[in-house]
């Protein structure tokens, strides 16, 4: 990888895979959106439109296709959870070259479904932390102050993975680089998971569950930390609770907006990936349980 521009396929140009494929065009990179045929066709004619207190309003020209049909420097995946394995069919593994594969989904279990199709030491785990949502094919409103990436590697002069992370820098993403996968894989589901089950199951911003559901808040921090701290990884209550009350009070999941538009959620990528980590591991996480059960109930009437 070289400080020359990449070319980036997106496979999900969604809220997250249009952002950053917006940024990363805007900068010079060549970027080639993989979706379903209306919204490549869409994003082929008019592009990625994104509205960003950020990053401000622009438009950026990219490719778009059905299927990567040529070798790539790097992937990004993006889609939700609940289509990945269908959409790895746009990404063929003899299509993808040396590039590496960058997954920016919620969740654990995807790592290894990744690892198991295209040669597992390319696939570079990352998460992402930002409110955005695509309001229709190519346009994206970008609401949280923040877009900060992290991406499992070492930071070493020579890591291709440190250079290219100095890109995605350069495009404007905040990137910080994270040798140890599981801790920074559980530090994103730590925070995500009792922010998406609460305001999901609340239907409400972080502020009325920070003041009206705090006990609940409370008892759901402590479940995860413990469960966060069984597998391995470093956790506080007391930092995740500072870590809510210093975000927007109207900030929503993506979990939520989901629910309000009718889609599949992501429960069990979220709330069944701690569950499970909570029963391989003895930890008691009642509260957790409860909640993921209310929301399937809901979401099954």
């Amino acid at each position: 990888m070289t400080t020359n521009p990449l070319t980036v396929a997106v496979l999900g140009p969604g809220g997250v895979g249009g952002l950053i494929g917006a940024l990363l065009a805007r900068d010079g990179h060549r970027v080639v959106c993989l979706a379903g045929e209306e919204t490549a066709a869409a994003i082929g004619r008019d592009g990625l439109h994104v509205r960003s207190g950020r990053f401000g309003e622009f438009t950026a020209r990219v490719e778009a296709a059905t299927e990567l049909r040529e070798p790539v420097d790097a992937a990004f995946v993006t889609v939700k959870e609940t289509a990945l394995a269908a959409a790895l069919d746009r990404m063929p593994p003899e299509a993808l070259g040396t590039g590496i594969v960058v997954p920016l989904l919620n969740g654990l279990d995807h790592m290894a479904l990744l690892r198991e199709r295209y040669p597992a030491g390319r696939v570079v785990a990352g998460t992402i932390r930002v409110e955005t949502t695509r309001t229709a094919p190519g346009r994206i409103e970008h609401t949280s102050p923040f877009a900060t990436v992290e991406l499992g590697a070492t930071a070493g002069p020579d890591s291709p993975v440190a250079e290219f992370a100095e890109l995605l820098r350069h495009a404007g993403l905040d990137v910080t680089l994270r040798e140890d996968e599981t801790a920074m894989l559980w530090s994103k589901l730590s925070f995500l998971a009792p922010f998406a089950l609460l305001t999901t199951r609340h239907a409400s911003g972080i502020g009325a569950v920070r003041t009206e559901y705090r006990a609940e808040l409370l008892a759901v921090l402590d479940e995860i930390a413990a469960v966060t701290r069984a597998v391995g990884a470093p956790a506080d209550a007391q930092t995740l609770l500072a870590s809510f009350d210093r975000l927007p009070e109207a900030m929503k999941s993506s979990m939520q907006r989901d629910v309000e538009a009718g889609r599949p959620t992501e429960l069990d990528a979220i709330g069944g990936a701690v569950l499970r980590a909570a029963e391989a591991h003895a930890v008691a996480a009642p509260t957790i349980a409860r909640l993921v059960r209310d929301l399937s109930e809901s979401a099954n009437r």
